[in-house]
């Protein structure tokens, strides 16, 4: 396997580092000694063909597997182990490639959702009954839920639609309304599995500017999959590449794509 470089930028900058990460799925090794950073602030990109361990490396940062072998450190706290709600409680959401809402809730309903883990010490459940119930503080902070879950509508442009049912949105809206529910847990840092599956040129480049604007407003790190390779050279200021649960390259957009195991695994005359 080619050396790769520039490995180690841990420093007081670092939110999230990956210390030879490795998941077994029986004799199968789907990520192989993956060690990496993510600074405060960054969009970090992660590419490679199909079946490269892209996915298999989001589920284990947020928690749906446990590594086999490795660690992950999230602001000076191992991780590894770690479940999923947990895990979002810290800071740490995400979308996924099969978008996954509540289909027969509304737009506002799935993000109200997402921000109840912010009530009744992060106990959804809890804080559903007591709104239930009518409990005063309980009746004042479902307000606030509520609002604020417009106001996370409003920026991705569906707050007109608040009522409609998460089914009834064409794909791209619910993309978008898949990103405000994972904005409502408000991480430190945001997932996002090929965000910009299914768009056109123009859309996509919308998409690029709107993350972008993300990262400022919320101040997020951002780490996402993408197989539209223009989009991560242009948006990403560091990207990762796998290939056969394997780290290959990582650096700056420049140095992945001119890096000769990179063309030959995966951009091809790309």
């Amino acid at each position: 396997m080619v050396p790769v470089t520039n490995l180690s930028l841990t420093n007081n900058n670092t939110i999230l580092e990956a210390k030879r990460l490795t998941r077994r799925f029986g004799g199968l090794i789907a990520v192989n000694e993956v060690s990496f950073t993510v600074q405060k602030h960054e969009i970090f990109g992660l590419i490679g063909p199909n079946g490269a361990g892209k996915t298999t490396l989001f589920n284990l940062v947020t928690g749906l597997i446990v590594p086999s072998s490795g660690q992950l450190i999230y602001q000076n706290q191992d991780i590894s182990q770690l479940r999923p709600y947990q895990i979002a409680n810290k800071g740490i959401s995400r979308t996924f490639q099969n978008i996954r809402l509540f289909g027969e809730l509304s737009a506002l309903e799935n993000v109200m959702i997402a921000r109840h883990i912010h009530s009744r010490q992060g106990n959804p459940v809890l804080s559903l009954i007591s709104g239930i119930l009518g409990l005063p503080k309980s009746q004042a902070m479902e307000r606030r839920t509520k609002q604020k879950a417009l106001d996370l509508l409003e920026l991705v442009g569906l707050r007109d639609r608040a009522q409609e049912k998460a089914k009834n949105f064409a794909y791209g809206d619910q993309r978008r309304l898949e990103i405000a529910r994972a904005l409502a847990l408000e991480p430190q840092i945001l997932l996002l599995d090929e965000p910009a599956a299914g768009m056109n040129p123009s859309e996509k480049h919308q998409l690029s500017e709107f993350i972008r604007e993300l990262r400022q407003q919320f101040n997020l790190s951002v780490i996402l999959i993408e197989h539209h390779v223009p989009l991560v050279m242009g948006l990403c200021d560091r990207i990762a590449v796998l290939h056969f649960g394997q780290l290959i390259a990582l650096g700056d957009p420049a140095t992945v794509r001119n890096d000769p195991a990179v063309i030959e695994a995966y951009l091809g005359d790309e």
